[in-house]
């Protein structure tokens, strides 16, 4: 790879059904670049996660992954309501969502910690009442 590769995805927010979608893709984008199996499953449970939140708490958004010599960075962004407390949202069982999301099998409080231990780093960069950006880099 010469230079970077940029894959855009927008996340909908309005049905559940569509959640995945673009972590399936990406899954197929990776495999036909050659990225090892461990990293895709890496990428993809990351990437399937914040789908998940965005779709759950945000009423969808965006996710840019670039892909380079190096890493690949995923760059999830959303005009939800924000984290009002990162650290806390960080804990693994805790969660905002509600009975309805729960009884769909979602929201079970493990979004966040598991993108962290899926990724090589995590940033959460995130504003209530305006939205949040979540930066995941997975080494290659």
């Amino acid at each position: 790879m010469n230079e970077d590769l940029i894959f855009h995805f927008d996340v909908d927010g309005s049905d559940f059904t569509s959640a995945g979608q673009a972590s399936v893709q990406l899954k197929k984008n990776l495999r036909q670049l050659g990225i090892s199996p461990d990293i895709i499953r890496r990428v993809s449970i990351a990437m399937y996660e914040g789908e998940i939140n965005m779709v759950i708490h945000a009423n969808g958004g965006e996710a840019d992954v670039a892909v380079t010599e190096t890493d690949i960075t995923i760059t999830l962004r959303d005009k939800g309501p924000g984290i009002k407390d990162i650290d806390l949202a960080m804990q693994e069982g805790f969660s905002t969502a509600t009975d309805n999301i729960r009884s769909l099998g979602f929201g079970a409080g493990m979004g966040l910690p598991n993108m962290k231990r899926y990724s090589d780093s995590m940033e959460i960069d995130s504003v209530v009442g305006e939205g949040t950006v979540i930066t995941m880099k997975i080494n290659l």
